[in-house]
């Protein structure tokens, strides 16, 4: 026999729109119905406006699985996967729906010559579309090859599903994502390495703030750790953020980790109108 299990209203006698409904079946002597339980769940609804975000990774179990796992982001994305460039191209006017790229290279290494292809070819052609390459190696140098083959990010796969949306969105920003761990490999044994480059393009209070951006630092810490304000080290930020060109704090801790790498006295390679 069927059972309603929720509420009713005692008016109408009708059960009320918003209780669950459960169907269950009791099996009662020889030859009753099979005992079963059903709790009514309606299915996500997919959102037709959300931007298209194509999935690239020739690995059929993390490709779905990602998929999977961006689908329940609620309206956030529409997601679509393939094992290939070739594959994605052959989508009706895909290249041109699509809003962002997120190619899979599991343990494969910045040289090699499938990710490399895959890479220059998406950079070169398709440059509109920022790619995001999500593997499995989170030493700094392979990261920063990946970011020099045309990528607009690199999310490891030790990272939380929000730190993907995160990365998918920033790029789509126009903005660069690095994991913050694998800047921090690149901490400069000494201050005047850091600062030396940076002589004549920062104040020394500015060079001071963009070293503690670098290290991974909030607001608040600096703040501390300077004697300033938070308020000021904001005002700071901006005009550092200014001055190296970078759109985001991730971006300025980039760019510091690269001056850290420069000869004693070498001049920034940036355009005279970084230094107004």
């Amino acid at each position: 026999m069927f059972a309603y299990r929720g509420n009713y209203s005692a008016e109408a006698g009708q059960p009320e729109q918003d209780t669950a409904i459960g169907l269950r079946q009791k099996a009662e002597g020889s030859g009753g119905p099979a005992a079963a339980s059903i709790d009514a769940q309606e299915p996500p609804r997919p959102n037709h406006d959300a931007p298209l975000i194509s999935i690239i990774d020739p690995r059929t179990l993390g490709r779905d699985i990602l998929t999977r796992a961006l689908q329940a982001v609620d309206g956030t994305f529409r997601i679509r996967a393939y094992a290939g460039v070739e594959e994605w191209l052959q989508g009706e006017d895909i290249e041109h729906e699509t809003s962002a790229i997120l190619l899979g290279i599991g343990a494969a290494g910045a040289d090699d010559p499938d990710v490399v292809d895959q890479l220059q070819r998406l950079a070169r052609t398709y440059a509109h579309i920022p790619t995001v390459v999500m593997g499995d190696i989170e030493d700094p140098l392979h990261i920063v090859k990946v970011l020099g083959y045309g990528a607009r990010g690199y999310i490891p796969t030790s990272v939380n599903l929000n730190v993907v949306v995160g990365a998918i969105s920033l790029a789509r920003a126009g903005g660069l994502f690095v994991p913050a761990s694998s800047l921090t490999a690149f901490q400069p044994t000494n201050e005047a390495a850091v600062t030396s480059p940076l002589r004549g393009l920062l104040s020394a209070r500015q060079a001071a703030v963009a070293d503690a951006i670098s290290r991974g630092k909030p607001n608040k810490i600096i703040a501390y750790e300077l004697n300033l304000c938070e308020s000021t080290v904001k005002v700071h930020i901006r005009g550092i953020m200014k001055k190296l060109q970078a759109r985001n704090r991730t971006e300025v801790a980039f760019k510091m980790h690269n001056l850290a790498k420069r000869p004693t006295g070498a001049r920034p390679g940036w355009s005279t109108e970084m230094r107004a």
